[in-house]
């Protein structure tokens, strides 16, 4: 009896072992035992999470425009949903005169850690918004300038940006300035990702403007740039690998859910840009035709990654896109 039961231990854990070899990664009995700490991120988890709002503190003074006064903030949020609080420094610019203003929260493009100044990224846009009567509110994120260290892992360092994006946009609020009804988005590059992706976990109808955003799907929206890294991508290459080993990169694939975006979106992309072709923004803009969301759809010929060189009429259609869509 005793040889029996041992012959029939040894054949359920060889089928047990055959069979989790050959079910897909994502249906492997093995997988569903590790722990997936950063499956709170997937798109569709994130857009059931709460995003408390906070206090936006106005904090020193940067400068003194004629028309306008530019301040660091910092806000208080919880990167990863539990009683861990971190802050998110920023810049944020005030018209002067009496009365209440429009706010414009504005996600930039990706800047090197040891490179990065308050307000990179946004301050040149932010000042002609500035000028024609809106606040412009744009977080550093964690890690950068005067905020608290993001994340160790490189990818919930990532996922962590959309986190710091809806806070900002639920502690508009506590402007008390802002005219209570105009919020607009404002993103550049890899601020735009991060912007569509904010846009589908919350669910927020606020007007959006996109400069040449990173569209790809992910993780190759993180591949295709790994060239620019001094060991050409091999780090970030062994952590996706061990990321996919456990998680479904389609739950935290913008592109996979756009029908949740429910903003009016002006998409502008200039057709010289080497940073991020203009055919992937052709792609964008007909996905979200075929998902139904209203997207005007911008070329310039000859602009670079930066707008350059008709900067101004970029700039000028955006205002024209935010006062078109004031309350």
């Amino acid at each position: 009896m005793n040889y029996l039961l041992i012959a029939i231990v040894f054949a359920l854990i060889g089928w047990f072992a055959n069979t989790a070899y050959h079910l897909p990664k994502n249906s492997n009995p093995l997988s569903q035992i590790k722990p997936t700490p950063l499956l709170k991120y997937s798109i569709e988890n994130l857009s059931t999470a709460s995003f408390k709002p906070s206090q936006i503190v106005i904090g020193k003074l940067l400068s003194d425009n004629p028309k306008f006064t530019s301040y660091e903030f910092s806000l208080a949020f919880s990167p990863d949903f539990s009683d861990n609080l971190k802050t998110t420094s920023g810049i944020i610019n005030i018209p002067k005169g009496t009365g209440t203003f429009p706010v414009i929260v504005m996600y930039r493009g990706y800047v090197d850690q040891n490179q990065y100044t308050i307000g990179e990224g946004t301050q040149p846009a932010a000042t002609v918004f500035a000028e024609n009567g809106f606040i412009t509110v744009a977080p550093d994120f964690l890690g950068y300038a005067d905020s608290t260290p993001a994340s160790n892992d490189a990818f919930e360092s990532r996922f962590q940006t959309y986190v710091t994006a809806a806070s900002v946009l639920k502690s508009v609020n506590s402007i008390k300035n802002w005219d209570g009804k105009n919020i607009f988005v404002w993103a550049h590059s890899n601020g735009g990702q991060i912007a569509l992706t904010t846009l589908e976990i919350t669910g927020v109808t606020y007007p959006t403007a996109l400069w040449a955003p990173v569209s790809r799907p992910f993780p190759n929206s993180v591949l295709v740039y790994t060239n620019e890294s001094d060991d050409q991508g091999k780090f970030l290459i062994a952590q996706l690998a061990a990321f996919e080993d456990t998680y479904d990169a389609n739950l935290f694939s913008l592109t996979n859910y756009l029908t949740k975006i429910k903003a009016t979106i002006q998409l502008n992309q200039g057709t010289a840009d080497t940073e991020v072709p203009y055919f992937w923004s052709d792609q964008l803009a007909q996905s979200l035709k075929e998902a139904t969301v209203s997207a005007t759809y911008i070329k310039y010929p000859g602009n670079d990654h930066n707008m350059r060189p008709n900067w101004n009429e970029v700039v000028e259609n955006n205002l024209k896109f935010f006062n078109e869509n004031l309350k």
